[in-house]
């Protein structure tokens, strides 16, 4: 059986694997040829591992492979009737996480600033590609209903990882069972391990570091206010 743990770029879905394999000692794969996370963090955290098999072999076998993919719902080798664990994040902060990561090498740059908004501009604006914008991700993922997604909100998953983690996992895989006693890391041990990867953490970075005219930018998108008006956010 394949569960897919999908999510638009930096929305939780890196930590949620790190969750679950401490949890439920279960290695896990991305849908990708490379592990790009894995190649700059260690397989460890997570046991990172290549795919065992091909997809419709590991969808045909009886032991659970979650399966990582910031992917859109309509994608090839995403068949109909997979199980899947959705992560959402408010947009704008997924915006604000995937263009500081994008534009790291170009901290202490005079014009990073301006660097950094152009990243963020060319993300909130982008259409092509298997992860497409974020309100069109998220949507792909929402029109699934056989069965439907188990959702996790980022705010959920950071405020308490091992029930939220064990949640979804119950409803999508329930022939698991957690170890009472693992430890999950806190995201300032993280932090202290990959600065670079793992930030704080926290909710509502668009606040302060989404200029105003990319707020704008990002309602205009009608996929964005549809899916953010979804997810509970304002």
């Amino acid at each position: 059986m394949i569960v897919w743990l999908a999510s638009y770029p930096r929305s939780g879905n890196t930590f949620f694997r790190i969750a679950l394999h401490r949890l439920y000692q279960v290695p896990t794969y991305v849908v990708y040829d490379v592990d790009g996370v894995a190649a700059r963090i260690g397989t460890d955290l997570m046991d990172a591992r290549e795919r065992p098999a091909s997809f419709d072999e590991m969808r045909a076998s009886d032991e659970v492979h979650f399966v990582k993919t910031h992917r859109q719902r309509g994608d090839d080798v995403i068949a109909e009737d997979d199980r899947a664990i959705c992560l959402v994040r408010d947009g704008r902060d997924s915006v604000v996480s995937w263009a500081r990561l994008n534009t790291a090498h170009l901290s202490g740059e005079p014009d990073y600033e301006d660097r950094f908004a152009a990243e963020a501009r060319a993300i909130i604006t982008r259409r092509t590609g298997g992860t497409g914008g974020w309100g069109q991700n998220v949507l792909s993922w929402r029109a699934s209903t056989s069965p439907e997604p188990v959702w996790i909100r980022f705010e959920d998953l950071i405020a308490d990882p091992r029930a939220t983690v064990e949640a979804a996992v119950g409803k999508a895989a329930p022939g698991l069972r957690p170890a009472p006693d693992a430890p999950i890391p806190a995201f300032d041990e993280l932090n202290a391990r990959e600065p670079g990867f793992f930030r704080a953490g926290t909710t509502g970075t668009h606040q302060t570091e989404l200029p105003p005219d990319l707020h704008d930018l990002f309602w205009d998108q009608p996929d964005n206010a549809t899916a953010m008006r979804l997810n509970g956010y304002r």
